[in-house]
């Protein structure tokens, strides 16, 4: 297996696509049991013909497509990369499934010898979902944790208390033994409980943030970001304000 290898079973091209939100750009995982012929590639990405053939390059034949949510990023390529493979493809969202049905939570994938598990992590979209690699203790993540930084829960795509469960789901795998995330943006992260319980605590810490402006009298989700995110880039503020909704929403819907 080519590409940028991180496990015995798994390895990446990465699209060249990076911007604020894709970050390096978009991880275009190549999933194969060792002695394997076929693999699985999980979210092909942009319509980019040399990303593609990279990938295609690195994987060789592909047994099955799979996308771990709906963004462009993801997405944009699938109906070429179905044309180029033949392969399958399927999401938890009918939409971005071709030729086959879409996944269920709990699912369990076996492509020759290879095992991958589906887990429903709803909150950055309401079609994300994650991949068990129970064999190599790992768990792509989409767009639910990244490789650095904090990924975007924006109303009305998201919503927080799905994400916030999502995480609590996370957690509980990291628990059963899940020690490595492979994220769909930025770098591998090898401390899995360390990056959970960031995730979790930078979104209390949030809330309070957005809690703590409305009760000083911002009253509207532009009014909270010119508060909490002052110190951002003015440039992410359109997708700082979605997250705020998102947030406002989870307060109004989760006050005491």
């Amino acid at each position: 297996m080519s590409g940028i290898r991180v496990s015995e079973r798994a390895a990446f091209v990465l699209a060249d696509n990076p911007t604020m939100m894709t970050l390096d750009g978009t991880n275009t995982w190549i999933l194969r049991e060792p002695g394997a012929d076929r693999c699985v590639v999980v979210d092909p990405g942009p319509l980019d013909s040399g990303h593609l053939d990279a990938v295609q390059a690195a994987a060789g034949e592909v047994a099955l497509v799979l996308y771990t949510h709906h963004h462009f990023d993801h997405t944009e390529a699938i109906d070429e990369f179905a044309r180029r493979t033949g392969a399958p493809a399927r999401a938890i969202g009918e939409d971005w499934c071709r030729n086959a049905k879409p996944l269920a939570d709990g699912e369990l994938i076996v492509v020759d010898g290879l095992e991958l598990k589906i887990i429903a992590t709803p909150g950055h979209t309401m079609d994300s979902m994650s991949i068990l690699l129970p064999q190599d203790q790992a768990l792509l993540t989409g767009d639910t944790i990244l490789g650095r930084g904090t990924t975007v829960v924006a109303h009305p795509d998201g919503a927080l208390a799905e994400y916030l469960d999502s995480l609590a789901t996370i957690k509980s795998l990291v628990a059963d033994g899940v020690e490595r995330l492979f994220p769909a943006h930025g770098p591998v992260i090898d401390d899995a409980s360390v990056a959970v319980d960031f995730y979790l605590e930078h979104r209390q810490q949030r809330l309070e943030q957005v809690r703590t402006a409305v009760a000083d009298g911002a009253s509207t989700a532009r009014e909270v970001v010119e508060i909490v995110y002052a110190d951002v880039d003015q440039h992410l503020w359109p997708a700082a304000q979605l997250s705020v909704e998102a947030q406002l929403l989870y307060l109004k819907n989760h006050s005491s």
